[in-house]
């Protein structure tokens, strides 16, 4: 899997800030850049793809995305993501930023935590428009010759296209109207997961973590996944395996120990359940799929 730490330093659009925004392919992306791209590549960094008029595919921890017209894709780091080629001739904006450039943003945008559990954004008529022209400005701003924009020019304009993109990724929700109180305890939750995910993977002393019951949590997980915190906290685990073994090549034995598995046996049953694949299996896949 290609290395991507410093792959944005490669193609960011402003001197100070890391970011880069790209309007219908108008900047070409340097050659070694794009052989990264349309490989499985972990990200370092947030990556979104808005297609106004046409499609395109990606794969996002081994599951296959397709976007068309008023929709948008998503990546964040760690992810395991792969560009697929895609029509040059389509309507689309590209949009990359690192950790430090969110920093410098206002609010925290909970989307980005991606608690609904989907990388795909759709937009309403109207704020396709809104998001397309704000992508526009961001690109021209970013790319107009002469002076480099300043960066509270660019930072506006970036936390009001998050912004439309938070508030559509809660609007598409299919499961009504959501406690903005509960979502606050299932962000809380995830977050829980990952500072201990190769820690504690007992629901109980993460519902203690955070000053609920068993049977709370329970409710609040199964009301934005769809499935139980027990589950949640399996499947990410084998998501992070699937991850490692795309970066890395360890024994059953280290990758078990490694996420916090003290039978490598089970594990490996675990992942085989899970996946539908032993880990060999799992680790030849990726290996054809690196070299198309």
């Amino acid at each position: 899997m290609e290395e991507t730490l410093v792959l944005l330093d490669q193609f960011k659009h402003h001197d100070k800030l890391p970011i880069s925004v790209n309007e219908d392919c108008a900047i070409p992306l340097p050659e070694d850049v794009l052989v990264k791209l349309f490989r499985p590549h972990r990200l370092s960094f947030y990556y979104f793809a808005f297609m106004h008029r046409g499609s395109a595919s990606f794969r996002a921890d081994s599951k296959n995305i397709t976007i068309s017209d008023g929709e948008l894709v998503f990546g964040t780091p760690n992810q395991v993501f792969t560009n697929l080629p895609y029509n040059t001739t389509d309507n689309h904006h590209h949009l990359s930023f690192d950790e430090t450039t969110l920093a410098l943003l206002p609010n925290a945008y909970a989307f980005l935590l991606n608690p609904l559990h989907s990388n795909i954004i759709k937009f309403d008529p109207e704020a396709r428009k809104r998001v397309k022209t704000v992508f526009s400005i961001l690109f021209k701003l970013l790319h107009s010759p002469g002076k480099q924009q300043k960066t509270d020019i660019i930072l506006a304009h970036l936390h009001t296209l998050l912004t439309e993109f938070n508030s559509a990724y809660f609007d598409d929700s299919t499961q009504g109207p959501i406690s903005s109180t509960r979502l606050t305890k299932f962000v809380a939750f995830k977050i829980a997961v990952e500072s201990h995910l190769t820690e504690d993977h007992e629901v109980r002393a993460i519902a203690e973590k955070l000053s609920m019951n068993t049977s709370t949590l329970y409710g609040i997980v199964k009301e934005f996944s769809g499935i139980s915190p027990k589950e949640w906290i399996t499947n990410r685990l084998i998501v992070e395996a699937q991850r490692k073994l795309q970066y890395t090549t360890p024994s059953v034995k280290e990758l078990a120990y490694e996420l916090g598995f003290n039978d490598p046996d089970y594990f490996s049953r675990l992942f085989k359940k899970t996946t539908g694949k032993s880990v060999s299996e799992f680790v030849a896949a990726s290996r054809d799929l690196s070299r198309k």
